[in-house]
């Protein structure tokens, strides 16, 4: 999401308005302790609007502040082939004046009365973010509802967002981790939506019409495909008419663009993409289970330790600590609506690549027919259920937690029982789905540089993980 634009009269304004900007930060500190103590216990209350849309509320009258998120199904996967990057363009749009009000007198109005909103966009979902202060909620309200219904997409506006993203987009192609993660998922998943640029290119975002993003925002934000929680200084009774009021005028179905289940190609692959950088960067990945299937919490607890887990995982200690090929070196697990990927990234000398992607191989290999130790799952679930509190430490945190769960499809009760099931997970558990997950012969791997001694290779090109000796 492009950052608010300002003109320099804006920007004189802002100091007049100091004390009313400060405002949302420091509350949110002071909110900060009173959640902390009330993380495990959460009042999460599913409530429906008198118009009927559902939505989920936990109340916080400590402090004077409310925060809201939202999603609509849909994302970049909606973008039209030739028109890559227009999701993304319109969540640069959304502030850029609504209704009657335009461009710089909008975002004036929200600096006036300390409100925040934003937009952001995935594969698979659209995002919003809407923050007030209790005081100002009618008025702020007001504006996040026109966003939401009536934005303008101005042709003066489309045009200056427009130069910003492909500035954005021509950097973006000079960035070795960037450009790596991109062509991955182009290897991953040939001929599927996912395999696209989610941000597009400078040839798609420059074709991009303002008839494209109102068509856009008329597929896609409807009352069917639309999920909501609120934290914060709002009973149910004022969240449901705040719900009505601001997405209740919206088109009942939305009409989105069929996505088809998909996952990784298998058999193996390397890319290289070649880049004069001192550093070569590798993006490796596969298939990995979805986020209902029964397994997913046990590969959740298994990826930590193989790569999830900073210093103590064994990517690292293999690849950082007992050999200093690489500063970092990291995998998770990312499920999406129609697939899941375990996937990982390290950066290193250009002659060092081989070496270190050898000994992910092997590490996976390892893993997958051995397991993880006793002492390695133990020190692994302490972590995982300790830092988990941490995710609900300020009420933004806690709406884009819950958020995710109902986009998942669980119920609020999954706050109270997600420490439960990863106790739960036994060595036994753990070496099985470890079996399950982790094939190193099906690694897709994309590389960015000029990595010494390695080719772009096809699944029967590829050789079979090989055997690196421990050094520690």
């Amino acid at each position: 999401m492009i950052g608010f634009y300002r003109t320099a009269a804006v920007l004189a304004r802002k100091a007049v308005r100091l004390n009313i900007a400060l405002a949302l930060p420091v509350l949110a500190v002071l909110f900060t302790a009173s959640v902390s103590h009330q993380a495990a216990a959460m009042n999460i209350q599913k409530i429906k609007s008198p118009g009927g849309i559902e939505a989920w509320l936990v109340e916080e009258h400590s402090v004077p502040l409310i925060s809201l998120r939202y999603a609509f199904d849909g994302g970049n996967t909606q973008d039209p082939p030739g028109k890559e990057g227009l999701s993304n363009f319109l969540t640069a749009m959304m502030d850029e004046g609504a209704g009657d009000i335009k461009s710089q007198e909008y975002q004036e109005r929200m600096e006036d009365i300390a409100m925040r909103m934003s937009y952001d966009d995935s594969k698979d979902s659209l995002y919003g973010s809407f923050e007030t202060l209790s005081a100002n909620r009618d008025k702020a309200v007001d504006l996040l509802k026109l966003s939401v219904q009536k934005p303008r997409f101005d042709t003066d506006a489309v045009e200056r967002i427009r130069q910003q993203l492909i500035a954005n987009l021509i950097y973006a192609d000079k960035d070795p981790e960037k450009v790596a993660m991109r062509e991955w998922y182009a290897q991953a998943f040939p001929g599927h939506p996912y395999a696209r640029p989610s941000n597009g290119t400078v040839e798609t975002v420059s074709k991009i019409t303002r008839e494209d993003l109102l068509d856009y925002h008329k597929r896609t934000f409807a009352r069917d495909n639309l999920k909501v929680v609120a934290v914060g200084d709002i009973t149910p009774e004022q969240l449901g008419k705040l719900i009505d009021d601001v997405f209740g005028a919206l088109p009942e179905k939305a009409n989105l663009i069929p996505v088809a289940q998909t996952e990784p190609a298998k058999g193996g692959s390397q890319k290289i993409v070649e880049m004069g950088v001192p550093q070569s960067v590798a993006v490796f990945g596969l298939g990995a289970m979805p986020r209902k299937d029964p397994d997913f919490i046990t590969a959740f607890v298994v990826n930590h330790i193989l790569g999830g887990g900073g210093f103590s995982a064994k990517l690292m200690e293999e690849v950082r600590e007992k050999r200093g090929l690489a500063y970092s070196v990291y995998t998770y697990i990312q499920p999406y609506q129609q697939t899941s990927i375990l996937v990982g990234s390290v950066a290193t000398k250009n002659a060092a690549m081989g070496e270190s992607l050898d000994i992910i191989r092997n590490e996976l290999k390892k893993m997958a027919e051995n397991g993880p130790s006793k002492e390695d799952l133990d020190a692994a679930k302490a972590y995982l259920t300790g830092s988990y509190a941490l995710r609900f430490d300020t009420n933004s945190k806690i709406a884009s937690q819950l958020l995710g769960l109902m986009q998942e499809g669980f119920g609020p009760d999954y706050v109270e029982n997600r420490n439960k099931l990863i106790n739960a997970v036994t060595v036994e558990d753990a070496k099985r789905v470890a079996a399950r997950l982790l094939k190193p012969d099906d690694l897709v791997v994309t590389i960015v540089g000029k990595p010494a001694g390695l080719k772009s290779a096809s699944p029967a090109a590829l050789q079979p993980a090989l055997a690196v000796p421990d050094r520690g």
